[in-house]
């Protein structure tokens, strides 16, 4: 009781010590209307704040003339309708006719029974529009009605829409002009729900860059997807075996001709909750998590990649359970002063509870003055093979990044595991899914799941740009929370793992020269995963791997020291020079979400252009 009790009250302190920066560094106007915003858009009205401005929207018609006549892709939307609630289809008719990018070609097919064809048929007419292709087909199934809808394309890009949602207004404009700019072959955009207006949606679905180890864990691309049509054709369409998870099943193989998608960060599509929709709830259609796993099982195999597929933390979530090449070698690195009885609990817990079995532990000595510190080092070297103490003899107080880069010399393990000594093992599996993760050639280290002693997220990845600098994913959730969008219970890729648990190829390590020792304590782990991500590597986050984190009681709380407050200016202050908007334009996180805090709120000033 006493550990929450002073753990809320450093969780209110830091509220306010941000606070206090805030106006140190943007001075008092500045931060009384980001706050004013901030609760405006928290508490104040929401109606259409995921359209754009008339202003923008009037600058967007105003272009559109002479964007098409430079650029001219048509973009053929396809739908299959079956027995359309004609409120529904007018709805989505309205918004297609209505777009501001002209260049489209509405594809239709029509699977209704009698009495729904009648309804379609009404609603069609209403509509003379050259640009709207109807078939009269058979119902089948959802994947075999696509593609007739697609047969009918001949505009070199297709977008899916379901007959029940709405399209924004600029939506197709967006598409048209991220093909146009950079010749993307695969786009996705954010979306949100709604249930009868757009202008009153109840949430948006703010998406990251394209995170491969992400969409295997769930599909996050889902609407507004646009592809070219010759992608559609060589991967052979829609398979009728995964029906429910199809559009899924799609974009992993497109993606595995790809390796790429583009992301608008817009909301582009507004996606329907009622009863019989996904969008409400995967018990509307229970077949569709057995579609999904066949459709990653065989994503796999088509990269000969041999692993297992299960259903994740939560409904529409997956977990892939990949074989580990071999058997290698992992350093566990352990810097300590003192704290013997913080040391022991990490180690008997990483000893007692490590199912993957290959491993060594390093403990880098750094300091140390107690007789029973060096009694104990002795004792449990003599008890366990695999431990051995180096002994660390560095000037100018404590150095995290010196510590580990000379652990590092004493390694011999294929993958280097940077662990702190107040850390306690929860699940078994933890290394095996960390490696079995960072076993793949483009990955260069894997992050773990890391929670308070409360029970409480202390760590689900780092988002750089929280705060100004960086913050963690949703810190302060409950363990067991599923978070924004599945994002506390899914693998992922991120921008940054902390090294209070860190997974690195030692191969990496060595080609960027380790820890930057200029960053002593604080932003070492964040400039180490920046560097590992510009030189061409992933850095990946695995919720499977779970510990707990005891957290900076080897040296305390820097801000109750003067020395370290100023340390920790200075390395904050470096960190910026060094990085600069790469801090604040993380990949994985969206620019419609706020970074006043790690809760992943929306923005209190909207991307509304």
């Amino acid at each position: 009781m006493v550990t929450i009790m002073k753990l809320k009250i450093k969780r209110i302190k830091e509220l306010f010590a941000l606070g206090f920066s805030y106006i140190k560094t943007q001075g008092l106007m500045t931060t009384i209307k980001k706050t004013l915003r901030f609760a405006k858009r928290r508490f104040g009205g929401k109606k259409g704040r995921f359209i754009p401005t008339k202003k923008a929207l009037e600058q967007k018609k105003q272009f559109v003339a002479d964007f098409l006549a430079q650029n001219g892709v048509k973009i053929s939307i396809c739908i299959p309708v079956y027995n359309t609630p004609e409120k529904y289809l007018t709805q989505l008719l309205n918004s297609i006719q209505g777009q501001i990018y002209t260049n489209w070609q509405l594809c239709i097919a029509d699977a209704s029974d009698e009495q729904g064809e009648k309804i379609v048929k009404k609603v069609l007419d209403r509509y003379k529009d050259e640009r709207i292709k109807v078939v009269k087909i058979q119902n089948m199934d959802i994947s075999t009605n696509t593609n007739h809808a697609v047969q009918l394309a001949d505009g070199e890009y297709i977008a899916l829409c379901d007959h029940d949602d709405v399209l924004a207004p600029h939506a197709l404009f967006e598409i048209a002009k991220a093909i146009n700019e950079r010749n993307h072959e695969f786009l996705y955009s954010d979306e949100a729900l709604f249930k009868n207006n757009i202008y009153r949606p109840m949430v948006g679905h703010f998406k990251p860059d394209f995170s491969y180890s992400y969409l295997l864990s769930c599909n996050y691309i889902c609407h507004l997807a646009c592809f070219k049509k010759t992608l559609f054709t060589k991967v052979g369409g829609f398979r009728k075996e995964c029906n429910g998870s199809q559009d899924y099943d799609l974009f992993l193989r497109i993606i595995a001709q790809t390796k790429t998608a583009y992301h608008i960060p817009k909301v582009l599509y507004y996606w329907r909750v009622h009863q019989n929709s996904t969008s409400g709830g995967v018990g509307a259609k229970p077949y569709v998590e057995k579609s999904a796993r066949l459709a990653l099982t065989d994503h796999l195999a088509s990269r000969n990649i041999k692993a297992t597929v299960e259903n994740g933390k939560f409904s529409t979530t997956y977990k892939v359970n990949y074989d580990i090449i071999g058997q290698p070698l992992v350093s566990i690195i352990i810097p300590n002063m003192e704290h013997i009885d913080d040391l022991d609990k990490a180690i008997q817990s990483v000893i007692q509870k490590t199912t993957y079995k290959n491993y060594e532990i390093i403990i880098v000595e750094n300091n140390s003055k107690n007789q029973s510190t060096f009694d104990y080092y002795k004792t449990i070297q003599q008890n366990h093979s695999n431990v051995k103490v180096v002994v660390y003899q560095g000037e100018g107080g404590f150095n995290y990044s010196k510590i580990n880069n000379f652990g590092r010399t004493f390694a011999k393990g294929e993958y280097i595991l940077l662990l702190n000594n107040d850390i306690e093992v929860i699940s078994e599996d933890w290394l095996t899914e960390m490696v079995s993760q960072c076993q793949f050639t483009d990955v260069g280290a894997v992050g773990a799941m890391l929670y308070y002693p409360d029970d409480t997220i202390q760590h689900a990845g780092v988002i750089t740009g929280l705060g100004g600098y960086a913050g963690h994913n949703q810190k302060y959730a409950s363990r067991g929370a599923s978070g924004y969008m599945f994002r506390l219970a899914t693998v992922q890729d991120l921008s940054a793992c902390t090294a209070a648990c860190l997974l690195v190829k030692t191969s990496v390590f060595d080609e960027l020269n380790g820890l930057d020792e200029e960053f002593s304590v604080a932003f070492n782990d964040v400039d180490f995963c920046l560097r590992i991500r510009k030189a061409g590597h992933r850095i990946v986050f695995t919720p499977y791997a779970e510990l707990y984190h005891y957290e900076s009681k080897s040296r305390g709380f820097d801000e109750k020291d003067k020395g370290k407050k100023e340390r920790f200016a200075g390395e904050q202050s470096r960190l910026k020079n060094i990085w600069g908007d790469t801090l604040t334009s993380d990949p994985f996180y969206n620019k419609n979400l706020t970074l006043d805090s790690e809760n992943f709120a929306e923005s209190a000033v909207l991307d509304r252009d």
